[in-house]
């Protein structure tokens, strides 16, 4: 990769929290671009989690700059104003008005800036909807997602913030064409990516099924597999393991390593839509032979093979995942155990955009900052003096750790 990143020279102002609005940032950011989170002087609320929300601000807040300001302050709304003078893109997802509350809405910042893209991160996007508070398990529940990931009669929400995540991406997304446009242009404009809408974008293949089909998809679980062999096998020992084979070639390579010559020459196991009919009594069968087999040798002779399986892993385990670490798909990075950065220090990987640039993945240039890490550096960029950055110390409009 040349020494430039594709984003070098923006600049990036946002007002985030929680995952969705911080996604965006942290994708700008891993891109190349110089964003400046804007925090409370008690620091982001993220920071202070617990639980499944405690991985949120170390996982979404790396190569960021942070600086503290009482933005209900006339001086602190003074010092974003001037962020934002020289920004290149503002990103928020706070409950809808609250930015125009405090003087930051897009109507009041594109006179301030007209060059500025100004992204919103919301729940929903505008209509009967958009005044709902929105989380992902809201849109997962309303948006048929929980109904497709879980039983019948009992919808589960996924494992990880997809909504959010994804939502965030489309923001970024949205800035990346904004940028574009800018630049035929030299205009800015508004963005706005929203939970609701990214979760029907989501399940959209199931609903495109009821179109074809005239028949309403079956929530995962229980679904008719458009593959015969597509599933999670218990063996021996009680070990766990998805095994598949999805097309017709697949299907006489697993017969072959296996010797299923009776499978193989069954008439009505031909195709693999023939197969998928014969689902009822063929699972059985298959889940019998490989139950008195070892994960670890059914996915030696897949592996051996070509054919698709993969072991039941925990998020955990892939720190020692030997391919991400191969590949430096996992990055080093220093995080406070605390998320506030007053604490003690820990030493551990975090996992990278999933993409190459020229071969390259992209880094981790900068960990999550500590409150306020930048605030004085920003100060100064901004035509601030020592005195007057003291000052605003002294007077409670900013700070840092």
């Amino acid at each position: 990769m040349s020494d430039s990143l594709p984003l070098d020279g923006i600049r990036v102002v946002e007002f985030t929290h929680m995952v969705m609005g911080p996604t965006c940032g942290m994708i700008l950011g891993d891109l190349g671009a110089e964003v400046i989170k804007v925090e409370p002087l008690a620091g982001d609320n993220t920071r202070k989690l617990l639980g499944s929300g405690s991985g949120f601000f170390p996982m979404f807040n790396r190569n960021k700059k942070s600086i503290a300001v009482d933005v209900k302050k006339p001086e602190g709304r003074e010092i974003v104003l001037k962020l934002l003078g020289t920004a290149d893109v503002f990103s928020e997802n706070f409950k809808s008005g609250t930015m125009d509350k405090l003087g930051f809405g897009y109507e009041a910042l594109s006179k301030l800036n007209p060059g500025l893209i100004y992204v919103s991160h919301k729940g929903f996007l505008p209509g009967p909807y958009e005044h709902r508070t929105a989380l992902d398990e809201v849109v997962q529940m309303m948006g048929g997602l929980a109904y497709m990931t879980g039983p019948v009669g009992q919808p589960l929400r996924a494992g990880a913030s997809v909504n959010d995540i994804m939502g965030g991406m489309f923001g970024a997304i949205g800035v990346l064409a904004s940028l574009q446009k800018r630049h035929r242009t030299g205009k800015g404009q508004e963005v706005a990516s929203a939970l609701f809408e990214n979760n029907v974008f989501l399940v959209a293949q199931h609903m495109m099924q009821f179109a074809v089909t005239g028949a309403p998809a079956n929530p995962m679980p229980n679904r008719l597999s458009a593959w015969a062999v597509y599933d999670v096998f218990t063996v021996k020992d009680g070990e766990q393991i998805f095994l598949s084979a999805v097309s017709d070639t697949q299907w006489a390579i697993l017969c072959e390593e296996f010797g299923f010559d009776d499978l193989k020459l069954d008439d009505r196991l031909v195709t693999n839509n023939d197969r998928v009919k014969a689902r009822g009594w063929l699972i059985p069968i298959l889940r019998e032979r490989f139950g008195g087999l070892s994960a670890k040798e059914l996915s030696s002779r897949f592996e051996k093979c070509g054919l698709p399986y993969a072991p039941i892993t925990r998020p955990h385990d892939l720190f020692d995942d030997p391919h991400l670490l191969a590949t430096g798909g996992l990055a080093p990075v220093t995080i406070a155990a605390d998320n506030t950065g007053a604490g003690r220090e820990i030493e551990t990987r975090v996992a990278l955009l999933p993409i190459a640039l020229e071969g390259e993945r992209l880094k981790v240039r900068k960990a999550p900052p500590k409150i306020g890490a930048d605030t004085v550096e920003l100060l100064q960029s901004i035509g601030y003096t020592q005195n007057e950055i003291s000052a605003l110390k002294d007077n409670g409009v900013v700070t840092w750790n």
